[in-house]
């Protein structure tokens, strides 16, 4: 019997970073003997067995069948996988944690908090006014909180991914202090194995010949989602100005457009409005986009790179997989700066600039560039620092969680 339930909102690994997540999480688990279920909608359930679709959407009428479920799975504990847009951005599932306890649940209830702080609830018919009192006020008692509902509140344990989402929860329910445990994600592509030298230099070697590089190249790479919060818009024409001091730079876009976030007709329209940008920019074949790859071609592709650039347009921060992957594969690492900035992430771990700057990414490019000994320097802290970010790590923690409610 599994001893724990997860409750996804959905479970693509391939189109949802959470669920990407998840997934590694499992398996980790899984090797130190921890069974699982995921209980999801059933457009996300897979072939596996383990892997259950037992609810529609997660609307109200949703609600009656996912508690069912849960009881009837009879495990030991239930963790709930929590980010507003895997759930659709629907708020049934903040009720589910109260709904759980007034039908005789008893097990532990665990919340993995992956983002927080920055959206509300706003139910249609209640004046603003009186929905403002309402929010504060069951969030002074610890009743709910004016974010989440109940899901919070009514869990035994909750985990943090990153440091913004915990200090927001302690700010605003400073009496979930001691439930509260921050776990950070780790990279979400494994390196591929071998000596590092060898496999660095058999994909460059590739790399180039697939698209006609001279093996001279600079390969500056982007990894993560193509999505238009990502900053391409302005990496695209501060790539061309780099062009005019290192004609010898080439970028690599990896990563696919259609995901939770963007799908169908609108990934496909993003997607053209990308290519159309690269040919109206003349960047020609010195800009590659590789489309999804699976993650052993990410890591080759990575290993062959030799700057990575994350210019994402709200800036980036440690509840990124993507920052992570590039520590992880020795990458020096030029990234848009967090408002409020990330305080892990110093000057000497990134090379920091603006968001939506293309004058100053393009400067901190062929700074770069020019900078063989301050690359390896930030390849060096990058990768250094990505070992406290290991799956090894992230799966102990979780179980002295689970042990400690059990």
């Amino acid at each position: 019997m599994p001893h724990l339930a997860l409750i996804a909102g959905t479970y693509c690994p391939n189109r949802c970073g959470v669920a990407d997540y998840t997934h590694r999480l499992r398996a980790a688990l899984a090797e130190r003997g921890r069974k699982s279920i995921v209980l999801t909608t059933r457009a996300a359930a897979t072939a596996d067995s383990s892997v259950i679709g037992v609810v529609e959407d997660w609307r109200l009428q949703d609600l009656p069948p996912l508690v069912r479920a849960v009881h009837q799975s009879q495990v030991d504990a239930l963790h709930i996988q929590h980010a507003a847009g895997t759930y659709g951005f629907q708020r049934a599932i903040f009720l589910l944690p109260l709904l759980l306890r007034l039908s005789g649940w008893r097990a532990p209830i665990i919340t993995t908090v992956h983002e927080y702080g920055w959206w509300e609830w706003q139910p249609r018919g209640i004046p603003p006014a009186w929905l403002e009192f309402l929010k504060e006020w069951g969030q002074r008692q610890g009743w709910w909180d004016r974010e989440d509902g109940f899901l919070l509140t009514q869990s035994d344990a909750l985990i943090t991914t990153n440091p913004t989402a915990e200090a927001v929860i302690l700010d605003r329910l400073p009496q979930l202090q001691s439930r509260l445990h921050h776990v950070p994600i780790a990279a979400n592509v494994e390196i591929v194995s071998g000596d590092w030298a060898e496999v660095r230099a058999t994909a460059r070697q590739l790399l180039c010949q697939q698209y006609g590089w001279s093996p001279e190249s600079q390969i500056i790479a982007f990894f993560g989602f193509l999505h238009p919060v990502k900053g391409l818009e302005t990496l695209l024409p501060a790539f061309r100005q780099v062009l005019a001091t290192h004609p010898a730079a080439r970028l690599l876009l990896i990563g696919g457009v259609e995901s939770l976030a963007l799908r169908g007709e609108e990934a496909a329209c993003y997607d053209q409005h990308l290519r159309q940008h690269i040919v109206d920019l003349q960047l020609g074949s010195t800009v590659q986009m590789t489309g999804y790859l699976e993650p052993e071609q990410v890591s080759r592709y990575l290993s062959a790179a030799d700057l990575g650039v994350l210019p994402f347009n709200h800036g980036v921060t440690l509840k990124s997989g993507s920052l992570l992957t590039l520590f992880a594969h020795r990458l020096p690492v030029i990234a848009t700066v967090a408002t409020p900035p990330d305080p892990e992430l110093t000057d000497s771990l990134i090379y920091p600039v603006p968001c939506r700057d293309v004058e100053q990414l393009a400067t901190a490019l062929q700074t770069l560039l020019s900078d063989s000994p301050r690359r390896n320097l930030y390849a060096t802290a990058g990768k250094c620092f990505s070992r406290a970010f290991a799956w090894d790590a992230i799966a102990d923690a979780h179980c002295r969680i689970y042990d400690s409610l059990l």
